[in-house]
């Protein structure tokens, strides 16, 4: 009778409560321009003005701090409230996903959810990033977040 490896975690989430608005935080995650500014990870160099993101099935372009350009598809929305993309390196996907989901609490605050999904990710090359991204990477870019909607 063989013994089953244990099951790793691929799905690493964090939240916190934010007292601004869920659209304002939206703008600035749904503008790939803003978001160098909010990232925990401290992977994202700059992104172009005009890349609002509207809808499932756009793309936008960031340049990382190690200034390779990242093709990023979008692959859930909900405007104001949920928006998840898929980064696509050389045009393919690799399997991991990165979600946000707003929860307007009322009074001007909002709960605000960062999932970092890498399930469906089997390139070799990726794990071991893919498993140094925590809860803490996710709380940092919540709190960075915070911190500019709340001064706005």
């Amino acid at each position: 009778m063989s013994e089953s490896a244990p099951t790793e975690n691929r799905v690493v989430t964090a939240s916190g409560e934010v007292a601004a608005p869920a659209a304002e935080i939206f703008e600035l995650i749904a503008d790939p321009a803003q978001q160098p500014r909010w990232d925990g990870n401290d992977n994202l160099g700059s992104a172009e003005e005009g890349q609002r993101v509207r809808a499932v099935g756009d793309s936008f372009f960031v340049t990382l701090t190690k200034g390779t350009l990242r093709e990023n598809h979008v692959v859930e929305f909900e405007e104001g409230r949920l928006i998840a993309w898929k980064p696509a390196p050389d045009g393919w996907e690799p399997g991991h996903l990165w979600r946000w989901r707003l929860t307007d609490l009322g009074n001007g605050r909002t709960r605000v959810e960062h999932t970092y999904d890498w399930t469906q990710l089997e390139d070799p090359a990726r794990l071991e990033r893919a498993r140094g991204t925590t809860e803490a990477n996710l709380l940092a870019s919540i709190e960075r977040l915070t911190a500019l909607a709340e001064s706005s």
